[in-house]
């Protein structure tokens, strides 16, 4: 399975923000390096600026751009990383080229993913008019005001709206890359990237994009190894009360220093994670419908595919469908 070519919209701007770079450096170090061990081919990703040759990235950073804008139609996957501040406020149209671009890459079918604020390039080429959308919470507010057609949630960490995507700022933006990676070659192979990033293998979407300071400062390792232990047990009937007591905690305390580091609520998180583990085990093994609801900790058959379906999109057997990888049962 190809997962096709990414093409990446690089905006020439010298006053780029540190965090621009980072977006921009999280879609190179996703797509940009082969992993032939993990799936081969690997993605080609194709660096188009303005016009194709140097591209300022700001802070002294100059890109070989090798494409240009024209070469974004011609893309499976078109992302825009971000752009510019000034755009954002109006105060500095986008260049016209980029929104025809965009357009037209849409019109032919690509998927159209955004990082941050890029999702201003998209909602002012129309491509998410009537859509549910998110970029980074400074800028919904202005984003829901200049283009009142797209939906704008500002507390998740991305929307996946099937073939356009759209992510809040800076390490959601590695969440929505990751998810794709997800989408196009499957768990084990995001979680095995992911583990080379040194990055949480699955954050999903509907987390929140950041967290209730209100609450007293704690020590987050105080979940790690808890969280450690669920990972390894997802098999065995678990509830928060175990999951409290195994972390020293009363239950309301571990429910809220989980839900202050997460965003999300225990059994949520468990839920993801069992979803999560029956996608690997369904891409990497020939265990029946029944024993992955079983080994996930989903419990029957039947149970698994009400929630996978409802979270994941498609039936368990289609899913295996698309990413069986023959490997032996184990």
């Amino acid at each position: 399975m190809s997962p096709g070519s990414v093409a990446v919209a690089v905006i020439d701007d010298a006053d780029t923000h540190p965090w621009d770079l980072f977006e921009l450096a999280i879609v190179c170090a996703v797509f940009g390096k082969a992993q032939p061990d993990l799936a081969d081919p690997w993605y080609d990703l194709r660096l188009c600026g303005s016009r194709a040759g140097a591209t300022r990235a700001g802070f002294g950073f100059v890109l070989d751009t090798r494409y240009g804008l024209a070469d974004l139609p011609k893309a499976d996957t078109v992302i825009v990383p971000s752009v510019p501040d000034e755009c954002v406020e109006g105060d500095r149209e986008l260049d016209p080229e980029l929104i025809d671009a965009l357009r037209e890459a849409s019109a032919a079918g690509a998927r159209m993913v955004s990082l941050c604020n890029g999702a201003f390039a998209l909602a002012a080429a129309g491509i998410l008019d009537g859509r549910r959308a998110t970029a980074h919470w400074v800028h919904t507010a202005t984003l829901a005001r200049r283009y009142p057609r797209v939906r704008v949630d500002d507390s998740v960490l991305y929307v996946d709206d099937g073939d356009v995507l759209t992510s809040a700022g800076v390490t959601a933006g590695l969440d929505l890359c990751l998810h794709l990676v997800r989408r196009d070659l499957g768990a084990t192979v995001a979680n095995q990237l992911a583990r080379r990033m040194v990055v949480p293998a699955h954050r999903p979407g509907g987390q929140a994009q950041f967290v209730d300071l209100s609450v007293p400062a704690c020590d987050d390792d105080s979940l790690g190894p808890v969280l450690e232990w669920a990972t390894a047990h997802l098999d065995q009937p678990l509830t928060v009360e175990d999951l409290a007591r195994r972390a020293g905690m009363s239950t309301r305390t571990f429910f809220r220093r989980l839900h202050s580091a997460t965003g999300t609520t225990p059994l949520r998180w468990l839920l993801g994670q069992r979803l999560a583990r029956a996608q690997s085990l369904l891409e990497s093994t020939n265990l029946s419908i029944d024993q992955v609801g079983q080994y996930s900790g989903l419990g029957t058959g039947t149970n698994l595919r009400r929630h996978f379906t409802a979270h994941v999109g498609v039936p368990p057997s289609d899913y295996r469908r698309a990413f069986q990888q023959s490997r032996p049962e184990h």
